[in-house]
């Protein structure tokens, strides 16, 4: 069974990636590196990752073990990383990109985002989530947009294509904007139809940079039947109308809203069923049903870092 012709997104850069990626979180070593080699396979040329993810070394194994397959070349994939918050002093920025690219094995990153605007004090590299005595995360005050200038030294020297942010509201995408060399490309943030971030695309939309949807299934819970949009009647009807899954149907949605969707898989015939939703297109009404789904309601709301002047979910959006 072989996946559909895939479209790509163009950046505002010139550059081009696939208007659906692999999302590569909680997958996990063998699991992970069978994945992504599963993954190309099927036809995928976009891979998302982080270094907070701890699967960097199994991403890289499996995509060069593709290339020297001769499935693909380097140049045919497009690999996401990210910038972890407790490497966001300007002098750790480049030391962690080499540390990722060490992980991937590879020369250099197509996009690197900034995983989230605010910052943890540094207690070692893989200390995550450093915390206190009375186990409260330890945030630092680090600017982003500091951080924003070491990453834009990186793209300089090669070691990433491009670059981005991820989880940046309105007012942090203004100030960053209005204060940077070289313009983001992405904006990655939690978007399913109960979160459908309609404003925050448009921003988005109007200065030219593409948005990616994690959580674009918001995490099944089949057991539970929940996300309800995922189990719900109306959303199956809507499916059996195009032939579709509900979960087809959602990312369908997204992507008919703006966002390139990362669902994560292990499963390769999940991996054909998320990949094959460029077939078919939604009607107004089928867009009414899903928009009713939207309750705002967060999977990620990282409430540690409230107390952080850059903590991103304090406003609308």
């Amino acid at each position: 069974m072989s996946a559909p012709k895939v479209p790509y997104v163009t950046h505002n850069n010139g550059s081009k990636m696939q208007a659906i990626g692999l999302g590569t979180y909680t997958s996990l070593g063998g699991d992970c590196e069978r994945a992504v080699r599963d993954a190309i396979d099927v036809g995928y040329r976009h891979i998302d990752t982080a270094y907070f993810y701890e699967n960097e070394h199994e991403v890289g194994k499996a995509v060069r073990d593709k290339i020297a397959e001769g499935v693909i070349k380097r140049e045919d994939i497009f690999i996401t990383s990210k910038l972890w918050c407790h490497f966001h002093e300007p002098d750790r920025v480049e030391y962690a990109c080499r540390k990722s690219l060490a992980n991937f094995g590879l020369d250099y990153i197509d996009l690197y985002l900034m995983h989230w605007p605010y910052s943890y004090v540094h207690r070692g590299d893989n200390v995550m989530m450093p915390t206190n005595a009375k186990g409260e995360v330890e945030l630092s005050d680090v600017d982003y947009l500091d951080t924003w200038k070491a990453m834009e030294k990186l793209q300089e020297k090669g070691l990433v294509k491009n670059i981005g942010v991820s989880n940046f509201n309105s007012e942090q995408l203004a100030r960053l904007l209005s204060n940077c060399k070289i313009k983001p490309i992405h904006n990655q943030i939690e978007c399913h139809p109960g979160l459908n971030q309609k404003p925050l695309l448009a921003l988005c939309k109007k200065h030219d940079i593409v948005v990616t949807a994690y959580c674009p299934l918001g995490r099944p819970e089949p057991a539970k039947k929940i996300p309800v949009y995922l189990f719900d009647d109306k959303v199956k009807a809507i499916g059996e109308k195009y032939n579709k899954s509900p979960a087809q149907v959602v990312l369908r949605y997204l992507i008919e809203l703006g966002a390139v969707p990362i669902p994560k898989s292990v499963n390769k015939n999940r991996m054909i069923e998320n990949f094959s939703v460029f077939d078919f297109k939604l009607s107004p009404e089928d867009h009414k049903i899903m928009d009713s789904y939207n309750t705002g309601d967060r999977l990620i709301p990282m409430e540690h870092a409230k107390k952080s002047i850059h903590y991103p979910f304090n406003i609308e959006y």
